[in-house]
């Protein structure tokens, strides 16, 4: 199906973990949480897709630290092919945006073969990395979620634990403004109430304007000073 471009999905998963022993990511884990948001025309619509999902096998401890969610918590909820045609039928034909997509990706090709299902997600969608996007932008800096949000002003003071649906619509903040400045981040009216987002939109953090000093001929000396004896000694005052 040839995407809309004019329809965005921003995605993320949470997962039981990653294949620690080699071969793909994904090999022997599955999906635990699908969260997924709605842009058309550059505006959040409010519609949205978010499941939990019950496992084929235990989550690893060092997951739940990243996530927290638990076995015991997905006792009761659905098995992936319970959810897959509705998570199909919410994506196809968009572009799909997630931050490091390949892993995303591999977890939602490996479901869909599981199922015997023939069809891959770039059949249905096309996909789009922010974080190959943010390496672009920022080369030779860290390009994580969290750190994305503190360049472009967002706040993300509720994650306090990964949770896919928080951050597709952190993550789709994070887009619209990587990819033009869009700082309009409330919801469009006349939005489909019954599939609205229960997470309101971020705020973009408004700073003051600052009063620039300039620096004194004695300074801009100093500075240039230690500037020489970092190139020369190798040394770091700032993280990247």
């Amino acid at each position: 199906m040839k995407a809309n471009y004019d329809r965005l999905i921003v995605l993320d998963t949470e997962t039981t973990g990653m294949n620690r022993e080699g071969g793909p990511h994904y090999r022997g884990h599955n999906i635990i949480e699908i969260g997924a948001v709605e842009i058309i025309n550059r505006k959040l619509t409010g519609r949205h897709f978010h499941a939990y999902i019950k496992p084929t096998r235990a989550i690893d401890p060092e997951a739940i630290s990243v996530h927290g969610i638990t076995d015991a918590f997905l006792a009761d909820k659905p098995a992936y092919t319970h959810v897959h045609q509705a998570f199909v039928d919410f994506i196809q034909g968009a572009e799909l945006i997630a931050h490091n997509a390949p892993f995303d990706v591999g977890f939602m090709d490996h479901e869909f073969k599981n199922l015997g299902v023939s069809v891959r997600t770039n059949e249905i969608c096309t996909v789009t990395d922010t974080l190959a996007m943010a390496k672009k932008i920022f080369p030779g800096k860290r390009n994580n979620l969290d750190v994305l949000c503190d360049r472009y002003g967002i706040d993300n003071s509720r994650r306090t634990l990964h949770g896919a649906l928080l951050d597709a619509e952190i993550l789709a903040d994070v887009y619209l403004l990587m990819t033009g400045g869009q700082t309009d981040l409330s919801f469009n009216a006349g939005t489909d109430t019954d599939n609205a987002s229960p997470m309101a939109p971020r705020t973009v953090k408004r700073q003051k304007s600052l009063k620039v000093i300039p620096a004194s001929a004695d300074e801009m000396s100093a500075h240039e000073a230690r500037l020489d004896f970092i190139e020369q000694n190798g040394s770091c005052l700032w993280r990247q």
